[in-house]
């Protein structure tokens, strides 16, 4: 497996990247850490960046180490790690403790094996030219639309009929969207946090234009998209005017 990628925090001054990527000889993954509202207590000493590095470290540890193990298996056992790694000193039932979206590819033989939680798809691009998204929209079908309040959030958050992310629940694991498909018949893989996929969501581009460029013009060339229609388009109501953005290319 051939990995290129790129990552960019928001161009806010002070800001830090709370985006990761992560990669081995044949897996690599993406995760994407929920900012925290300004003024909301966490109940959490760690911020957002702290949690999702600790996750990361767990997935790499199991993707390295498990290689026959479900990928739904060895997120939950990330999770619990990372719990761990609170060391007692969080209040880890809050609801807006840190967490994070997941995406994750491992290739096994024959086949590609792919999970997501949350809202960082997987693009499949086929050798016939073929896109296929393996997406968790949960997120965009809660009750009564965006802009969601905090309150909204906090009550569905990892519940079932809400959402699920990967936080201080292992049990979120076994909600993510996970399958596996021939490899053969891929050209590569796009994994991409949503401060990318707004180029979908927002700036009217095609999930094939994304593939296509990753392919060709390489990852960097999405976030300066990203970063172009956002500073000539502006962003909806509600929504944060720049996010971080990462796109990981894997290809065979």
């Amino acid at each position: 497996m051939h990995v290129t990628f790129s990552t960019a925090a928001a161009p806010v001054p002070g800001r830090r990247n709370e985006d990761l990527v992560i990669a081995g000889p044949d897996w690599v993954a993406v995760l994407d850490g929920a900012t925290a509202a300004a003024g909301v207590d966490s109940g959490c000493r760690h911020d957002v960046a702290w949690y999702v590095a600790r996750l990361g470290a767990g997935l790499a540890r199991g993707l390295a180490a498990e290689p026959d193990a479900g990928l739904r298996q060895i997120l939950a056992a990330a999770i619990g790690e990372a719990m761990d790694a609170h060391e007692g000193a969080c209040d880890l039932a809050n609801a807006d403790s840190p967490s994070s979206t997941v995406a994750m590819v491992r290739r096994r033989a024959d086949m590609l094996d792919y999970l997501v939680l949350c809202d960082s798809p997987i693009v499949l691009h086929g050798r016939d030219g073929v896109v296929t998204v393996i997406d968790d929209d949960r997120v965009d079908h809660l009750p009564g639309g965006r802009p969601y309040s905090l309150a909204l959030v906090r009550s569905v958050r990892n519940r079932p009929g809400g959402f699920w992310v990967a936080g201080a629940l292992p049990e979120a694991a076994g909600e993510a969207v996970a399958g596996s498909v021939e490899a053969a018949g891929l050209s590569g893989v796009l994994l991409a946090t949503d401060g990318v996929t707004r180029l979908v969501e927002w700036y009217g581009h095609t999930w094939e234009h994304l593939v296509e460029t990753a392919a060709k013009a390489g990852t960097a060339e999405l976030i300066a998209q990203v970063r172009e229609a956002e500073l000539r388009h502006g962003t909806p109501a509600g929504a944060k005017p720049h996010d971080d953005a990462t796109a990981a290319w894997a290809s065979w």
